[in-house]
């Protein structure tokens, strides 16, 4: 029989378990590791999700972490989008997001315009283009087509978002470097992050663990929901379901308002004595407390405001939260709120001052 509980419940508990509200996290690394990764396409965006879940609003903390400690990475992995990552859990990454090969697939090559051969050469070329200093987008170009002989490959690697690069990434063969003259650089994990393992994880464990650790602040959730989150909804089918029947022992089915969702046995007594929050909160755009849940969960997000929240070529708005779910939007250069439903004066205008006190602290 399901455990039952209900949405403010399991929303409230998510934003405890996320660093929201309660207890703040250490470092931006705890902060990377609790919520499964901080995307970062707007580095400013990422930089205040690590901010708001931290006991001090530290500007240089992230950039600390990546470049001086080296103890948080930049790299391609959910979804082909950057994030920021525990240097220690990259692996782990590479190797689950290493079972789907989306680059072999013929349509994804013609899109790109190159042939699997030139693919082949790209990922065979790039280890020994990063075998050195990190280098600039230019200098790594060159680098390939010198290793390949290949000049058509200067075109297809300086067009797009790094379409070509993706996979490396997902190989463990590339994550981002220091900038160089206002130029980001790419380098090789295995020279840049001391916690590289000598051999790769096997893949079965490594997305058991990220399973395990998705559901630890994402959760309850369906396997559904952990695909389309890591992948996009395209995983192999018999590799998730293996990835869940060995992660089992430690599920427990919950009902939330009907939906059958997983969660750790483990959270189980914590989900179920959450109560609901009745707090206001202001989240910058892309925040993982959104990504990690479904566009279509009404009870996070409204069916009839979705669309100002995930909006057009996959641009997450700020978000107001009120008991949980999303009331509204802002907007960070003029602090501007746009509510979908009443929420209390007070506390709203408490957040949007601690909100804009944050923002003039990063930008310090």
């Amino acid at each position: 029989m399901s455990v039952a509980m209900t949405w403010p419940q399991v929303l409230s508990w998510r934003l405890r378990r996320q660093y929201v509200s309660g207890p703040a996290a250490a470092d931006p690394v705890a902060v990377a590791r609790r919520l499964c990764g901080v995307q970062t396409q707007v580095a400013s965006s990422a930089q205040h999700a690590v901010a708001v879940r931290s006991a001090v609003a530290d500007p240089g903390a992230v950039g600390r972490a990546l470049l001086d400690e080296r103890t948080l990475v930049k790299t391609w992995v959910m979804r082909g989008t950057l994030h920021l990552l525990p240097g220690d859990e990259l692996p782990d990454y590479c190797a689950a997001l290493g079972t789907l090969r989306f680059w072999e697939k013929g349509v994804w090559q013609r899109g790109h315009g190159v042939t699997a051969a030139e693919i082949e050469a790209v990922i065979g070329a790039v280890p020994e283009a990063l075998a050195g200093d990190p280098l600039t987008r230019e200098e790594l170009v060159d680098a390939v087509v010198r290793v390949t002989g290949d000049s058509h490959l200067r075109e297809a690697l300086t067009s797009g978002w790094g379409a070509l690069l993706k996979p490396l990434s997902r190989l463990g063969e590339l994550c981002y470097g220091p900038a160089r003259e206002g130029k980001i650089t790419f380098t090789a994990p295995r020279r840049w992050l001391p916690s590289w393992p000598a051999e790769p994880p096997p893949f079965e464990e490594a997305g058991v663990r990220l399973a395990r650790a998705f559901l630890g602040a994402h959760g309850p959730a369906t396997q559904e929901t952990f695909d389309k989150w890591l992948f996009g909804g395209v995983a192999r089918k018999a590799v998730l379901k293996g990835w869940f029947r060995d992660l089992a022992p430690e599920l427990t089915e919950v009902e939330v308002e009907g939906e059958r969702l997983l969660a750790l046995t483990e959270h189980l007594d914590d989900l179920a004595a959450a109560r609901p929050s009745q707090e206001v909160h202001l989240l910058p755009g892309f925040d993982q407390y959104i990504l990690g849940a479904p566009r279509n969960q009404a009870a996070l997000i409204p069916p009839a405001v979705k669309d100002k929240v995930s909006r057009q070529a996959g641009w997450i708005s700020p978000v107001v939260i009120y008991q949980g779910r999303v009331a509204g939007v802002w907007e960070p250069k003029d602090m501007s709120v746009e509510l979908f439903e009443e929420v209390p004066a007070g506390p709203l205008a408490d957040a949007v001052a601690g909100t804009r006190k944050l923002l003039k602290e990063l930008t310090a």
